[in-house]
């Protein structure tokens, strides 16, 4: 596991949709076994290059999700490498019977891109967001769930899953996001990068939300708290190795994600640390009992208490 943290800020970031885009089209240059599936948001993703590049390995599945699991799966089974795009409530919630028998009952591969999750819908509205797919996802027999952290993270991510067989659910903006890795950076499935030690708080996040957690450990450090700052792209397989490891004489374990504080990656966070008898506390930062809502990612953020400022103010409650 070779990665290292950006260095240099002034580099421009790349949509993450572009990035994805690239990645792709590389594989399918190279492999005509890859596909790529669309539910008629070619535009949206950026897919649709891909269409006009590679005709005979896009298929345009038009507003018929749950069929494009399904054809997905049938692609499978004759030896394809099929991956779907859709907006991510379309590819957990509206596709999820398919995704458990179709998928993962059927022992089928699909490498499912779910665009947009919970606050990255944005002004696409409340009906667009997705704060509780994490949660699904994680129950689905075989499943592997991943929240990339940058475009870095998710070149590598697309490129690695091409060579795999399972199911596989990346969440991920289609948008901007700041880099957090050096480009060329060579991460592990299954493995947590431990972006910083730190004595007194540890902090584990995940995607576009892990320049907060970074922004509010600076924080601390400058107010004389110590931090340690996972970042747990794959959250499943979880690296519970890493968090036991991380956890051991903490004041308090804190998780930030821009998902539903049930069945997100906090639930799975308290499980190993119930399970270990740590007596360290926890508190885990995501969105409360809530549906989504119409605003820029900034006011979003602010709503649902997704800042750097709240992790801070979460942290000095135990000091």
């Amino acid at each position: 596991m070779k990665w290292r943290l950006r260095k240099e800020k002034s580099l421009p970031s790349v949509e993450m949709r572009k990035v994805f885009v690239k990645a792709l089209s590389d594989l399918m240059n190279v492999n005509p076994d890859v596909l790529a599936l669309d539910a008629d948001l070619g535009i949206a993703s950026g897919w649709i290059t891909l269409e006009k590049s590679y005709p005979a390995q896009f298929i345009d599945i038009g507003i018929a999700e749950a069929n494009m699991i399904g054809v997905a799966a049938g692609l499978s089974m004759r030896g394809f490498v099929p991956f779907v795009h859709s907006f991510s409530p379309f590819a957990s919630r509206r596709v999820a019977d398919q995704i458990y028998l179709a998928g993962s009952f059927a022992e089928n591969t699909i490498n499912i891109y779910a665009s947009d999750p919970g606050i990255c819908s944005a002004t696409n509205g409340a009906t667009h967001t997705t704060f509780e797919d994490i949660a699904f996802m994680n129950s689905v027999p075989g499943m592997k769930i991943f929240h990339p952290a940058d475009s870095v993270q998710l070149d590598w991510l697309v490129r690695t899953l091409a060579k795999m067989r399972g199911l596989h659910y990346i969440r991920a903006s289609r948008k901007v996001i700041p880099d957090i890795y050096e480009p060329g950076s060579v991460f592990k499935i299954g493995r947590g990068n431990l972006l910083k030690k730190g004595s007194d708080v540890l902090i584990v996040s995940i995607g576009e939300l892990l320049e907060d957690a970074l922004s509010a450990a600076s924080t601390l450090e400058s107010a004389g708290i110590s931090t340690s700052i996972i970042d747990m792209f794959t959250i499943k397989p979880l690296d519970v190795d890493l968090i036991r490891s991380q956890i051991s004489n903490k004041k308090i374990v804190i998780t930030l994600e821009n998902h539903s504080i049930f069945g997100g990656l906090g639930s799975c966070v308290a499980t190993v640390m119930a399970i270990s008898g740590s007596g360290v506390p926890l508190r885990i930062i995501g969105v409360e009992d809530r549906h989504g809502q119409v605003g820029s990612i900034e006011y979003l953020k602010q709503e649902y208490g997704l800042t750097s400022s709240h992790i801070v103010k979460v942290a000095l409650e135990v000091f």
